[in-house]
């Protein structure tokens, strides 16, 4: 794309920004919006204080009620703890009475240990029951207890009005906690006056009983762990007290000050009946916990019942609704602040825009004025069907008239089939349909190619936005850039070189040719080129010959194919023609029956004249593959079978011949990946001498350990090797395992017999095996008097220098040299004697003959003179059968080697030497 008007016209568009450094247009904006940014805060505080008014206000009123609970629960439970203390009072004063009763009627001679006492009075060891008599001395007890004086008890000394001026009544007395003499416990007692027949003084009835017995009412589900009960003589001094779980002892208290406590329950509010109230705990107890207290005077007796509410068991279930009722409340009213600021920013933001906005459409009017992009308002015209059918320009910029030839108060008014009516009927259609989808999506873009009167067209990149009936549409001239586009286009999919499509222009034009063959139901074919001698040009002629050949390669190959043909090149010397409109193989032939006439005649370069010819290969869709880089496939396999079978030729797809090439192809990438991967292991068959049947040397086999196909015999894969040149390297892994193997075994300590090595005719041609021989044996510290090299006779048939020269460097290592398969091929009795080997191996075919006919014998009674007429051993392979190993041996064969004598075997820890074979 050009940097053109369209950028052009965005750098132009002046901005409308506060001058740097200046505030007042900010400053001005803030005046105006003064309310809009006092609004929020004042609203929010509002809100706030409203709020946290209502939540205190609550919460003081929620407090109070509760307060108010907690006096009344207070009272109750005192009102009930009298009535209970008063039962309680009234059930002592009634065995303490019939116990009275008891003694004036068994005339002072009643026992409370004997045995009519159970029955009479609680019977536990909180409760005892005794009477004394008048010097003070306890008579009778409840408890096995010896006698003890109590004349200086306050409940003995109440009742001897010896020791009063005026007669004492008869009533209960209830006397202040103290430690029991009788049990070393704390206890209350309760006492009564026994009067003798002349109403004189004879002793007292007295029960004493421990304050647990008197605090056993205590709720803990209407006290909580910290409550309290307590009993308070109208005389100031406390009978018993608990708090929780804890009864305290006469010679302690809950109160912190027992005669202030007493004080203040004799006076005001005590002097009522009953009431409750709040009392600080500081001053009041020990635990200097607040609590309510609730009091009630127990009716008939000289006491008063006291209940107390610990204060913060009372409120926790309020403190905690409170507390989170405040922090509630606390976060609220973050979030209202957070909110406020939101709100506020949010609003500045929005008058902020609004701002401006008005700026803008001022600048925007300025810009589109003068901008280099034609500019224009338009109306939508609908039918009464309400189909849309013209606009109607209502306003557009200078340029926007200028790309019209119009003065702008001409285009006002004017209608879109109006301003194009000279132009094409079919554009004219397309172009207002362009304009429909604009305002049916909302937006569109497109760059669109305008006729003009002069032939010229010119290209404009186009943009319209509707909204409310009204169509901005922007024109931007991109006629320039768009050409430097279709430039680079051009370049992208041509060949430098000849100037034909390359290999870009076809993965994208063939697709869309496949298709258009597919809807069609035809035909495609494609002609796979490659030149026959170019390597050849290059090599002597130079690079610059060769690239003025392939330029005439492509003005030939556009001669012979027809007009509607493409010819691309798509590297090196590699040309397809792609056919289209083609119905039958026929003409697909005679096309390339045309290229290879257009090859007959040499090609002329500066450097000379040189023949080049054409391997065509043929693909057809949809026959041979429906995807273009299938047919590729297929062209460039075709195109190879033509190269294997004599080149200057054109051949079509063979799926069959493809598959047998693929095969091949396949099963050379396993063999590959077997030597990458160490796949191949080495076998060995002994070989024994006749005479002494021992095993005087092995032959090393290679086998391929297949991942799928198991173990593979030589015969599987030696053929593949030795075709695609992977038996050079083969070779060298087999030099390199034996080597190793034999040095495992001569570290093993025994004796170790020679290992003969296969070498095959195209390895001992094409590599240096004495060099790749003297690395293994150095590297694996082997004898070179411990390796034999076996060779066929086809290996020599090569050039006789160089035969020579390899075996000798061989002999001179110190290896011994073997011809194997002897009689198979073209060796002659000079070159035998020449070439100096030391052993014949007779191909096995001539032993199998030994026991069918006269003349197998005869031809290996021959090989084995002469063989020892030049100094050689004899060793006769595949030998089968005994019959076959007892004539060998009468015809003077030096060793034997065949499944009769052993199977190859795997390597194992010591070399596999046979025991000795009697023949």
């Amino acid at each position: 794309m050009q940097p053109s008007a369209c950028r052009r016209a965005g750098s132009s568009l002046p901005i409308v920004r506060p001058p740097s450094m200046d505030f007042r247009p900010g400053i001005s904006f803030v005046a105006r919006r003064s309310r809009l940014i006092l609004f929020w805060p004042i609203l929010s505080l509002c809100i706030a204080v409203l709020g946290w008014v209502s939540i205190l206000d609550t919460l003081e009123r929620e407090r109070r009620a509760r307060e108010d609970d907690a006096l009344r629960d207070a009272a109750a439970i005192a009102r009930g703890y009298a009535g209970h203390l008063g039962r309680t009072f009234h059930m002592i004063d009634q065995i303490l009475q019939h116990v009275r009763f008891e003694w004036a009627l068994s005339e002072q001679r009643l026992r409370l240990e004997g045995p009519s006492a159970p029955g009479l009075f609680p019977s536990t060891p909180i409760f005892n029951v005794g009477i004394v008599g008048t010097d003070g001395k306890l008579i009778t007890n409840t408890l096995p207890v010896r006698s003890e004086d109590v004349s200086d008890r306050m409940y003995f000394r109440v009742h001897d009005d010896r020791l009063h001026k005026t007669q004492v009544a008869d009533t209960l007395y209830v006397g202040a906690a103290a430690i029991g003499r009788s049990t070393g416990r704390s206890v209350v007692h309760f006492s009564r006056r026994l009067t003798g027949n002349d109403g004189s003084f004879a002793g007292v009835v007295r029960a004493a009983v421990a304050p647990a017995y008197l605090m056993a009412s205590y709720d803990r589900v209407a006290l909580g762990g910290n409550g309290l009960l307590s009993i308070l003589g109208t005389d100031g001094a406390i009978r018993a007290s608990r708090v929780g779980e804890s009864v305290y002892k006469s010679t302690t208290s809950p109160f912190a000050a027992t005669a202030l406590a007493a004080s203040a329950l004799r006076g005001e509010p005590m002097a009522r009946p009953g009431g409750s109230m709040l009392v600080d705990g500081a001053a009041w107890f020990l635990d200097r916990r607040n609590r309510y207290l609730g009091w009630q005077k127990v009716p008939g007796y000289p006491v008063i019942a006291i209940a107390g509410v610990d204060q913060q068991e009372a409120f926790a279930a309020f403190e905690k609704v409170r507390a989170t009722t405040l922090a509630r409340t606390t976060i609220s009213t973050v979030v209202l602040a957070l909110f406020t600021v939101v709100a506020m920013a949010l609003s500045l933001r929005l008058g902020w825009r609004k701002y401006q906005m008005e700026l803008t459409r001022e600048a925007y009017r300025l810009a589109t004025e003068e901008g280099s992009e034609g500019f224009y308002i338009c109306r939508v015209i609908r039918d009464r069907n309400t189909a849309i059918v013209d606009f109607e320009v209502i306003d557009c910029n200078r340029t926007g008239a200028e790309l019209y030839g119009r003065p702008r108060e001409a285009m006002i008014g004017a209608r879109l089939s109006h301003l194009h009516e000279a132009d094409r009927s079919d554009w004219r259609a397309r172009l207002l349909q362009r304009f429909i989808v604009a305002v049916e999506r909302g937006v569109f873009e497109d760059d669109i190619e305008v006729p003009f009167k002069n032939g010229r067209e010119k290209w404009y990149r186009v943009k319209m936005a509707h909204s409310k009936g009204l169509l901005s549409v922007t024109a931007c001239d991109i006629t320039e850039s768009r050409q430097h586009m279709f430039e680079l286009e051009r370049r992208g999919n041509e060949d430098g070189l000849t100037g034909l499509p390359n290999r870009h222009w076809m993965t994208a034009y063939l697709p869309a040719a496949l298709q258009r063959a597919t809807a069609r139901r035809g035909m495609v074919a494609l002609l796979f080129i490659d030149l026959d001698g170019f390597k050849n040009v290059n090599d002597t002629a130079g690079h610059h010959s060769g690239d003025a050949l392939l330029r005439n390669v492509a003005k030939r190959l556009k001669l012979a194919v027809r007009p509607a043909d493409h010819v691309v090149r798509v590297g090196g010397d590699e040309f397809i023609v792609i056919i289209e409109q083609v119905h039958d193989r026929a003409a697909v032939a005679h096309i390339a029956e045309r290229v290879l006439q257009a090859f007959q005649e040499r090609f002329h370069v500066a450097e000379g004249s040189y023949p080049v010819g054409a391997s065509i290969g043929i693909s057809l869709f949809p026959e041979d593959g429906t995807e273009m880089q299938e047919l590729l496939t297929h062209a460039d396999a075709a195109m190879y079978a033509v190269k294997t079978s004599g080149k200057m030729n054109y051949r079509f797809f063979d799926r069959e011949y493809y598959e047998t090439i693929r095969a091949k192809i396949d099963r050379n990438a396993e063999l590959r990946h077997a030597l990458d991967t160490d796949q191949l292991i080495m076998y060995y068959q002994p070989r024994i001498d006749v005479l002494t049947g021992e095993t005087c040397s092995l032959e090393a086999l290679v086998r391929w350990a297949h991942p799928t196909r198991g173990l593979l015999e030589p015969i599987d894969f030696i053929p593949l090797a030795e075709e695609t040149g992977l038996i050079v390297e083969l070779g060298e892994v087999v030099i390199d395992k034996v080597c190793a193997q034999m040095a495992h075994w001569s570290r093993q300590g025994r004796h170790v017999v020679p290992v003969s090595i296969n070498v095959s005719p195209r390895q001992f041609n094409e590599s240096d095996v004495t060099e790749v021989l003297r690395k293994a044996l150095t590297r694996h510290g082997i004898a070179p008097e411990l390796v034999e090299i076996e060779l066929t006779e086809s290996s020599m048939t090569a050039d006789n220098v160089h035969v020579s020269e390899s075996l000798e460097d061989m002999q001179q290592l110190g290896i011994a040299l073997a011809v194997d398969d002897f009689g198979t091929g073209y060796s002659s009795l000079s070159q035998l004697q020449r070439l100096d080997f030391d052993v014949l191996k007779v191909d096995k075919a001539f032993t199998a003959e030994l026991e069918k006919t006269k003349e197998g014998s005869v031809f290996f009674t021959a090989i084995i003179t002469m063989a020892h007429a030049l100094g050689m051993r004899v060793v006769a392979e595949g030998v089968e059968t005994a019959g076959q190993a007892r004539q060998l041996k009468q015809l003077d064969c030096d060793e034997l080697q065949g499944y009769f004598i052993s199977m190859p075997l795997p390597a194992t820890e010591t070399q596999p030497i046979l025991a000795r074979c009697v023949l």
